[in-house]
């Protein structure tokens, strides 16, 4: 089952919530909601609409991999969102105050319900509770909507790679944000 992190589903109420298993309908709007995204431009690194049974086994290998943390949203029950925190190697000493916001997205049908946010800001509030104090995340150049979201909530710009995506018809350049969510754990002690 899901651990319930906002709100109870309730019909037309926004929700986001941790999934650490999927039910068979879970994985099934899971993919619907994959395919809007590729189909809208924004498919976390598809261009094209993979097969279901690929889509399906990338979902099912997200829920068995302990290093990542599946979000999803729901609007009348239905998962139409997502994001992924993914933590680093146990090896990377160095990093272990820094995860990786990554596959965040809001089907087409489903905006302007403030989902984006709310997935954010919940992946946010997991990383600081399992003790994170940076989030890293890129993002295409062409995804508007969504650096506007994650400006809004403090991320700052620091690179721009301009070979990020290629597409049949041309290239596009890719934007990597940080946000420090604990600047306490960052202090340097002497």
């Amino acid at each position: 089952m899901s651990d319930q992190i906002l709100l109870k589903s309730m019909d037309g109420v926004p929700t986001v919530e941790r999934l650490d298993t999927l039910s068979a309908s879970d994985l099934n709007d899971l993919c619907d909601a994959t395919d809007a995204a590729i189909e809208g431009g924004g498919g976390f690194g598809w261009i094209n609409l993979p097969a279901r049974e690929t889509l399906e086994r990338y979902w099912q290998g997200v829920i068995a991999m302990p290093a990542r943390v599946l979000l999803v949203a729901r609007l009348d029950g239905v998962i139409c969102g997502t994001c992924q925190l993914w933590k680093p190697p146990v090896n990377n000493e160095a990093q272990a105050h820094v995860v990786q916001l990554t596959t965040n997205f809001v089907t087409p049908w489903a905006r302007g319900y403030g989902l984006a946010r709310m997935l954010i800001e919940q992946a946010e509030k997991i990383a600081l509770d399992e003790g994170f104090s940076v989030i890293n995340l890129d993002v295409r150049e062409t995804m508007n909507k969504a650096i506007e979201v994650y400006e809004a909530l403090g991320f700052e710009r620091f690179g721009t790679h301009p070979y990020y995506v290629r597409l049949p018809d041309q290239i596009l350049k890719g934007y990597y944000y940080c946000k420090v969510i604990d600047k306490d754990a960052l202090k340097v002690v002497n």
